[in-house]
């Protein structure tokens, strides 16, 4: 199992973030790139709560939503091909005194098989950076949806069962990725890093 930790400051407030987060329509790829609209079904939403199945890249993930509290915003994995046990994302919203808001996510992945096992280790390892990423395009896609700006600082830490834990029965829940191997171009020189990188499928919401 892993456990991610992130946290951004935006200029958006807490019900423009929320409002995004809980938009289900089509496009929503646009804000969560992890979420394909071919994926995306809302089963039932209520005022404060919504049961969703979202993915992309062959892993998917049924959600529960819960923003009765909106300032504490709780994604709970009920089903998936990947995930299970513990699995989910929690949201916990600041306000600021100057206006800006604190956004905390900690993102649980514990796989329900070899295959999410696996995912788990590497995400809570090498993969953390696809996350950070991932959150931060979400950031600002809101923060450009209400015309907002970006200028928030990204701090973030994981927790993560040592590899032995891979072994034996079902594990509790984790966070998903494809495992897409290609090379890197270096934004600035444009010259080809050898290192691999990941393409996210299942990852923050």
């Amino acid at each position: 199992m892993s456990t991610i930790r992130l946290h951004q400051t935006t200029t958006s407030t807490p019900e423009q973030y929320v409002a995004g987060l809980t938009d289900f329509g089509p496009g929503r790829s646009k804000l969560f790139g992890n979420s394909a609209d071919e994926y995306l079904k809302l089963h039932n939403r209520g005022p404060s709560q919504a049961d969703v199945t979202e993915g992309s890249g062959g892993i998917w993930e049924r959600l529960h939503y819960d923003w009765s509290d909106p300032n504490h915003v709780v994604l709970t994995t009920t089903d998936s091909n990947t995930w299970g046990g513990a699995s989910g994302h929690t949201y916990t919203f600041t306000r600021r005194p100057d206006g800006l808001t604190d956004i905390d996510v900690v993102v649980v992945r514990e796989g329900k098989n070899l295959k999410g096992r696996l995912l788990g280790f590497v995400l809570g390892t090498i993969g953390t950076g696809v996350l950070k990423k991932a959150f931060e395009n979400s950031v600002r896609a809101i923060e450009a949806r209400n015309g907002g700006s970006n200028g928030g600082t990204l701090i973030m830490s994981r927790v993560v069962v040592p590899p032995n834990s891979l072994s034996g029965g079902a594990s509790p829940p984790g966070t998903g990725l494809n495992l897409r191997w290609r090379p890197l171009i270096h934004p600035r020189r444009h010259r080809r890093n050898h290192n691999a990188s990941f393409t996210q499928t299942t990852g923050i919401r």
